[in-house]
């Protein structure tokens, strides 16, 4: 007989936290969850209220037998934990403006994950994820850590070199969403697709792509020349690739390679944007505060359609399915980000890559894909060497490791701009950096 399951998730005052609620409530035959436990901080109290009195009534509705646990205490949430899933921001949205608004002053693209954002979400992001770490070392050593916090690979990539928990998985919903992006367009059931993805957190490619076993990919890569396929999650309106681009290129982009193909463009249309409507972060704010306003109807008591354009669609069929299949050793096959371990062979086998694995109960086994093809190998090897270099700027608080990261990331123009943008947004999230402030060099 199980003792059922206890999940602890961090930063679950989170607009998402009815897509994972609703992703067990499916599961529940497959993945005996007991205890729930929604954990957040002070400034959080209001929304996990929220969220969690969503969770509680649809589950409820579900007549399942899932206990729900509203915490502000993580040590609590984490004790004799099985899974601890992480989908929390460092600074709330408005930190997210700032990482998009300030590169953009440059003329550099400013993006929560790309550049100089995705720099400063990781500069903020990993001493927090390595506390986490220390946590769950004390607490609950035998746990997987199922991280869906952003970057995911640089996250992935810290946990792998600087903790000592080796149950670790970055999780990403941009894979799923190509998958069913090309099931559409194909117009068959996801469940026929395959995809043999490899590289690295939104710098991934689809190799190949099957369907009932049978490599489809020529006919995908014809269809992804109409620019009305080019993208296939909600927070990146494609703007179509070239067609001599996309047939020699002869792997499938994924919707991020818009940022390092079009680099130019999308700066244009998000300095244009920024103008009009706002970054993307003060536009999730406008959603946000319309989802929470909708959370609070003590009628609702399934996950809002709305929620879909918050930009995570699917984003519980992947959890949920990662976590369902470590829990009953599926052995079936999904893109995650895990220690490399030679499936990649131009990168170094201890760094972190998204690949497809086979899910085990021992966690994921990457497919050995053998090298990157020549077309995109050097581009992605640039983003890891950025990744390494920014994870160790963000445990050290080396303020010159910063400089190099952003300068050696292919969206920053040179050392000199790069040193501007980072010296302009280390004061703007002084507060949530203080690795750089207590040893300043430069």
């Amino acid at each position: 007989m199980t003792k059922g399951v206890k999940i602890a998730t961090i930063g679950g005052g989170s607009s998402y936290t009815p897509e994972l609620v609703e992703g067990f409530i499916k599961r529940y035959d497959e993945l005996p969850l007991k205890e729930l436990w929604l954990v957040d901080i002070e400034a959080g109290k209001e929304k996990l209220e929220i969220v969690g009195g969503l969770a509680k009534r649809m589950i409820e509705k579900a007549g399942l037998p899932i206990e729900v646990h509203l915490t502000l205490d993580r040590r609590a949430a984490l004790k004799d934990a099985d899974f601890v899933t992480t989908q929390f921001r460092v600074g709330l949205l408005d930190a997210r403006a700032k990482d998009e608004r300030i590169p953009l002053k440059y003329g550099v693209l400013g993006q929560e994950t790309n550049g100089p954002g995705g720099l400063f979400k990781g500069l903020r992001t990993i001493p927090v994820i390595l506390d986490i770490c220390k946590d769950m070392e004390e607490l609950c050593p035998d746990a997987w850590l199922i991280n869906f916090t952003n970057p995911a690979g640089m996250i992935t990539e810290a946990v792998l070199r600087y903790s000592t928990i080796k149950k670790v998985v970055g999780l990403c919903n941009v894979p799923i969403g190509m998958e069913m992006g090309i099931a559409k367009l194909l117009d068959v059931d996801h469940s026929r697709i395959r995809i043999d993805f490899a590289g690295l957190n939104h710098m991934v490619y689809g190799l190949d792509v099957y369907v009932d076993g049978e490599s489809v990919k020529d006919q995908v890569i014809n269809l992804l020349m109409d620019p009305n396929n080019s993208s296939f999650v909600k927070n990146i309106e494609g703007l179509g690739w070239e067609p001599a681009f996309i047939k020699a290129l002869d792997v499938l982009a994924c919707p991020y390679h818009m940022y390092y193909y079009k680099t130019r463009e999308m700066v244009e249309r998000d300095t244009d944007n920024a103008k009009k409507e706002g970054t993307r972060a003060e536009v999730v704010q406008k959603l946000e505060t319309e989802l929470f306003e909708l959370y609070k109807d003590p009628d609702l008591a399934i996950k809002p359609p709305q929620l879909e354009k918050r930009g995570g669609a699917h984003y519980s069929d992947a959890a949920v399915r990662l976590i369902t299949s470590i829990y009953t050793d599926k052995r079936d096959i999904q893109p995650v980000n895990t220690r490399n371990n030679g499936a990649i062979a131009s990168i170094p086998n201890d760094s972190a890559v998204e690949v497809s694995c086979i899910i085990t109960k021992d966690g994921p086994k990457p497919i050995v894909m053998g090298d990157l093809p020549v077309q995109v190998r050097g581009l992605v090897q640039q983003i890891k060497s950025f990744e390494r270099v920014a994870t160790e700027a963000a445990v050290t608080g080396d303020y010159n490791k910063a400089v190099l990261a952003l300068t050696i990331n292919p969206l920053s123009p040179s050392d000199t701009i790069a040193k501007e943008i980072v010296d302009e947004m280390l004061e703007a999230h002084k507060e949530f950096l203080p690795q750089f402030f207590q040893n300043v060099t430069s």
